[in-house]
């Protein structure tokens, strides 16, 4: 038996069972939802990850084996390529540190990562704390007093020890990873194979100093005495580590920002603060560690101390990476909250609950951008498709009525299943925006494949009647409402890429709130969308316009498969940009191959049974053959040539260009947004625009989408937005400017001149 791959086994199975382009409506549905999620649980776990970057291990000292009492370590090894970092528990100015999450047997427990000291890594005016070369993050593992292996039946006992690692690695550009590791111990007998790793890195550890440092606020600075080093450090220059991020100026260079000194034993050190500080501590941990060239093999290279800050804090100055919409919804949160209660959210992701008014402006842009989502370019075939339906009931009021709220619940429960969808992805740690499901290329092929079956069926080829059992059509007879629900279905899987005017803000400001709150900005986007239909089922003035029945309405049907195909078209084109040519070349393979087999289903007889028995057969071989191309993504594209005008997009990047002076247009795109490419070959693509960049210097970035990118997600989030198209102009002093999303040309130069 030949195995069909399983990205269109549920495609074929709806074609086999139902038949019908419904069914495959609801499979590619469930497909949009499920698809992330699946491809999450697709990998198989395993002790060892390997990144174009990164080699991570999930690696174990239990030189006793495990018992209660025994020591036992686990870790995580980095192995970075040259040039590659990852990240301390202070990132420093960028970046973000490792994250550890363990599942591990009952009786066992995992402790905090026992962070090894990190080097300062210079990035132009900015200043990062991390790792580089090989790595070992150690946690230690407490076996509790009752501890009992499982029995195993099939070799000696053994703990499963699973871990979930997310890591950023940057060189000049920063890329998330993660991975899902798994390891299997024995529980008695010695693991000891990687005893020098977790040695070298509990070296690494700063050891903990009794005496309490002295933190006194001197105007801009903060000044650190410290009594009771060791002889080790005496007379020795020391770097300096703060365990609490965005407090003092990371980048700060000793003798010229910065001093420290020794008088006896007592070593003082005056560091300035961070000119955007977001923290005012009232205690302050520090790791002070030897220069490399000072350490001695067996001897501490570090101390950890904490002490009490003394004094009063500067005023706080502004973040300006925050954007002035979701900054008025901080604002609102924090004036909502009791005056004791600091912000609930000070680090710029959208707030958990907000001020009602601000609320009810986010449902009434959720409403607009519904409304608007109607005149989008992806969203036209099913508009086409709903006036000629429409147009069928021209004299039937009751029929326009019941189709109007078949349509719309349609709408509005595909909203809330793809934004339940979207949320219970975002809760479970994946970094998701709105648009995700076309990120999988099996989602793309789905829905290229469905759409197809919809040309063909509206340009003649094929009749539900050819297909389906004779009961299965006098139950769509009897129930044609149901074919309005799926056309509402259907008009939320083809227009949710796109982001209307007023929907962006509002779709990025649902993925911070509570749950319901969230989900009635999508019933209430829902609403806008299928608001039109709603006015020309129940208003029938509007229902007068429409044209009378009659023969005109074949040639209409038939025209409309046009629309269908260029669907298709638009959809292959995506794929290529995920998976290559190959990717698009096999994808165009299948879905002739898929066509040839719905035309052979129309035949009679003997014919009908062979030649769909030869092209299923040929199918089933091309899609084993080729099919792992459409799934397959290619790398990520190369950097771009100096001489190009628009360079890759990285936050560290930006950070770099708009601190030495620089202003910086950032565009978020991806290939399978519409509205992104409209703008990209209009606004964005027009010669008064591109002099006004060159006149005022502006470098331009472009953050692709098309592929998930957990980096650009953040960034997305951080502007008060879940999808794109987002444009933002960042200049020197100033917070980011974010444009609308049907970028006008004018705003686009207002906003340059005043630079």
């Amino acid at each position: 038996m030949v195995r069909l791959h399983p990205l269109f086994r549920s495609t074929f199975a709806a074609l086999g069972s139902a038949r019908s382009v419904a069914a495959a409506t609801l499979a590619a549905l469930a497909l949009v939802c499920g698809a992330p999620a699946m491809a999450q649980l697709a990998a198989k776990p395993s002790a060892v990850v390997v990144t174009p970057h990164v080699r991570a291990e999930l690696i174990a000292h239990a030189p006793e084996g495990i018992a209660p009492g025994s020591p036992v370590m686990v870790g995580l090894q980095l192995v970075h390529q040259p040039e590659w970092h990852t990240y301390w528990k202070n990132a420093g100015d960028s970046g973000l540190p490792t994250e550890l999450a363990w599942t591990l047997p009952p009786g066992l427990a995992a402790g905090d990562i026992a962070w090894p000291v990190p080097r300062k890594i210079p990035i132009g005016n900015l200043a990062n704390y991390g790792y580089e070369d090989t790595i070992v993050l150690p946690v230690p593992v407490t076996v509790a007093p009752d501890f009992k292996p499982a029995a195993s039946l099939t070799g000696p006992e053994a703990v499963d020890i699973r871990l979930k690692a997310s890591w950023l690695v940057c060189r000049k550009e920063c890329i998330p990873e993660e991975g899902d590791f798994q390891l299997r111990l024995p529980v008695k007998g010695s693991t000891a194979v990687h005893k020098d790793a977790f040695d070298a890195a509990m070296a690494a550890q700063p050891a903990a100093l009794a005496p309490e440092a002295r933190i006194a606020l001197e105007g801009q600075a903060l000044k650190l005495q410290v009594d009771g080093l060791p002889d080790a450090a005496l007379g020795k220059t020391l770097e300096l580590f703060p365990e609490t991020p965005e407090v003092i100026h990371t980048a700060a260079v000793l003798g010229k920002d910065w001093t420290q000194s020794w008088n006896g034993s007592t070593w003082t050190a005056t560091v300035p603060l961070a000119a955007q500080r977001s923290a005012s501590p009232a205690t302050m941990p520090w790791v002070l560690a030897l220069a490399n060239d000072d350490r001695s093999s067996g001897q501490p290279v570090a101390w950890r101390v904490e002490g009490q800050v003394r004094g009063e804090w500067p005023t706080l100055a502004p973040r300006a990476e925050v954007s002035p919409a979701l900054r008025s919804a901080l604002e609102a949160n924090a004036a909502s909250q009791p005056a004791s209660t600091p912000p609930s959210n000070p680090t710029g992701v959208a707030p958990a609950s907000i001020a009602s008014s601000t609320f009810l402006a986010a449902l009434l842009g959720a409403l607009v951008g519904g409304l608007l989502l109607n005149l989008m370019p992806c969203v036209f075939p099913v508009l086409a498709i709903k006036v000629l339906a429409f147009t069928r009931r021209a004299d039937d009021r009751r029929g326009h009525r019941i189709a109007a709220l078949a349509y719309s619940s349609g709408v509005v429960l595909s909203f809330l299943a793809l934004g339940g969808a979207l949320l219970a992805l975002r809760m479970a740690g994946a970094q998701l925006g709105w648009g995700f499901q076309l990120q999988s290329p099996a989602v793309v092929a789905a829905l290229a494949a469905l759409f197809t079956l919809i040309g063909l069926n509206l340009a003649g080829m094929y009749e539900f009647r050819m297909l389906a059992p004779a009961s299965v059509c006098s139950v769509q007879a009897r129930h044609p409402v149901a074919n309005d629900f799926l056309s509402g279905v259907l008009a939320v899987v083809i227009a949710s890429p796109c982001t209307a005017p007023f929907m962006g803000a509002s779709m990025g400001l649902a993925i911070g709130l509570p749950a319901a709150q969230a989900l009635l900005l999508f019933a209430v986007l829902g609403l806008g969308l299928a608001l039109p239909y709603l006015v020309a089922g129940f208003v029938p003035a509007v229902a007068r316009l429409l044209p009378k029945p009659g023969a005109w309405m074949d040639t209409l049907r038939r025209l409309l498969a046009f629309p269908m195909f260029a669907t298709v078209a638009w959809l292959v084109w995506v794929l290529g940009q995920q998976s290559g040519i190959d990717g698009a070349g096999a994808l165009l393979a299948l879905l002739v191959s898929m066509a040839a087999i719905v035309w052979a289903l129309t035949l009679r007889g003997r014919t009908r049974r062979v030649l769909v028995g030869v092209l299923a057969a040929a199918g089933a071989l091309l899609l084993v053959t080729i099919g792992d191309s459409v799934l397959r993504g290619q790398p990520a594209p190369a950097a771009v040539a100096a001489g190009e005008r628009w360079q890759p997009w990285s936050a560290d990047r930006t950070a770099q260009l708009v601190a030495a002076g620089q202003p910086v247009f950032v565009d978020f795109t991806a290939a399978w947004c519409v509205t992104c490419q409209y703008n990209k070959r209009t606004t964005l693509g027009n010669a008064e625009v591109l002099a006004d960049f060159d006149a005022r210097k502006v470098a331009l970035l472009r953050a692709d989408w098309t592929r998930r990118d957990p980096a650009i997600t953040a960034a997305l989030n951080a502007l008060g937005r879940s999808g794109v198209p987002v444009y933002v102009l960042h200049a020197p002093g100033r917070p980011p400017q974010v444009m609308t999303e049907i970028l006008d040309r004018g705003e686009l130069q207002k906003a340059l001149a005043s630079l």
